[in-house]
């Protein structure tokens, strides 16, 4: 199902405005009119009608003259012209201006809908194409199918939700893989026809958080030289993944809460409601429950987001997912690579792999097998291909001779060298952060919650009055 287009009817004449108009609104259409071309133009140059069915012969400004004009605004509008004066040298100058199309009056109203049809189909297919384009670019995801009881657990629910219409709220650490169980609910929806657009609430600047979710019109604020669907408009009948939902300011939660529960949405510097009838998904590392109570975090929002709640494990809690988590992305690099041949994991660096606690979960697991596949020789990953903090399991410390311990000895000593590497980076990231501890938690990928959990230490009083 397309999502709900604005039409603006532009005609000197009343009763083909209000024939029209009440035609359009049983078709689920939102309609607006005009009486002439300037009337016209100020309502189209607030950049949020997608249709105009406008009457070439007018008094004053004809159609024609509108449609370039509008142009020049800049107006992101498709034109469909109206005239009573068929011939073929209306039409090519409606088309020359850049009209869509035309009709010849009388009209009918099933070629009026039919036409409009066409034009909604053409938009839909745009902006399916500038997302798709979007999605290429970022790599798309590639699921990989894991058999652990943790992961199978997750499969059923995730299986269970997809084809309802319910708000989903996927937790975990980062790096678990929250946003790919998010596009593959999505797949399995009755909504897979529609867009699946991600966002990160973490990585928009605080004072276009607004615009970028409910759009803006033309001149509401500077900068704003032409006119934004914003996310919810543009998601209209598919699904929004607001991933880092934690990092969203109080006043937006409000303004989220409220277009999920209208499913409508009103752009930045516009009086005029616009439909968006969205699924959420949303996720996040942190503690909801625990930011509710430090007030800075809604209840009611947490309420309706986490109607139907999805936990991802972290990597250590599943182990028998590493191999296959290898395999796969082993498997993505000799693609990438054009290689005939797999690439092999020699035993020594296997049992670090297998071991290791992965702090950075799937994520982690990914970087660390794409730099070694850059590393190996003849397709070989041995145990001086993976990062150095991999490398403490089985390799010695420099300088004593000792033999350092291996999980399969000292399992416990493992955990501490991992903890103590954790630790250092953690420092280090605050250090670079010139104490920050909010930059740090970002540039590391972690809520700020997790970093004070990291760190063994309690929340400052003042953390959350920011």
């Amino acid at each position: 199902m397309a999502r709900a287009l604005n039409v603006l009817i532009v005609d000197d004449e009343p009763a083909i405005r209000q024939v029209l108009a009440a035609a359009l609104a049983k078709s689920d259409f939102q309609v607006e009119s005009a009486c002439d071309g300037q009337e016209a133009l100020q309502r189209l140059e607030v950049g949020d009608i997608d249709i105009a069915i406008c009457d070439i012969k007018m008094p004053g400004m004809d159609g024609i003259e509108v449609v370039r004009k509008a142009k020049q605004l800049k107006v992101d509008t498709v034109f469909l012209m109206m005239t009573a004066f068929a011939s073929v040298d209306t039409a090519v100058d409606a088309m020359k201006a850049g009209a869509y199309d035309y009709l010849t009056k009388p009209l009918r109203r099933e070629n009026v809908l039919h036409r409009l049809a066409q034009i909604r189909d053409w938009i839909t297919l745009q902006e399916q194409n500038r997302t798709l384009r979007h999605l290429v670019d970022e790599g798309g995801p590639e699921l990989c199918r894991l058999l652990s009881p943790p992961m199978l657990e997750v499969e059923r629910l995730l299986r269970k939700v997809a084809p309802t219409d319910f708000t989903v709220l996927v937790t975990g650490d980062s790096g678990t893989g929250k946003g790919m169980i998010a596009h593959k609910i999505h797949q399995l929806s009755q909504r897979s026809a529609g867009l699946f657009i991600p966002v990160n609430c973490g990585s928009i600047p605080e004072n276009l958080l607004e615009s970028e979710f409910f759009g803006h019109v033309k001149g509401a604020f500077t900068g704003a030289d032409r006119a934004k669907k914003g996310l919810f408009v543009e998601a209209d009948n598919g699904t929004l993944f607001l991933d880092e939902i934690g990092e969203l300011p109080l006043h937006l939660q409000v303004k989220l809460l409220h277009a999920l529960e209208e499913k409508r949405v009103r752009p930045v510097g516009s009086e005029q409601f616009r439909r968006a009838d969205v699924r959420i998904i949303a996720a996040t590392n942190q503690e909801l429950g625990n930011m509710v109570k430090a007030g800075t975090f809604r209840e009611d929002l947490f309420f309706r987001l986490n109607v139907f709640n999805i936990h991802l494990p972290p990597l250590r809690e599943r182990r028998q997912d590493i191999l296959p988590l290898l395999r796969h992305v082993l498997d993505k690099q000799k693609r990438a690579k054009g290689w005939q041949k797999s690439f092999r994991i020699d035993p020594d660096a296997e049992t670090a792999l297998l071991n290791y606690d992965w702090p950075g979960n799937v994520r982690e697991l990914e970087h660390s097998m794409e730099r070694a596949s850059i590393l190996a020789e003849d397709g070989v990953i041995t145990l001086t291909d993976l990062p150095q903090n991999l490398q403490y399991v089985s390799t010695p410390p420099a300088g004593d001779g000792a033999v350092a311990p291996t999980a399969a000895t000292n399992g416990g000593k493992l955990r501490d060298l991992v903890r103590d590497y954790e630790m250092q980076v953690i420092l280090e990231s605050i250090e670079r952060a010139d104490g920050d501890r909010r930059l740090a938690a970002r540039a590391l990928g972690i809520g700020l919650s997790s970093l004070y959990r990291k760190l063994e230490q309690p929340y400052p009083p003042d953390l959350f009055s920011e």
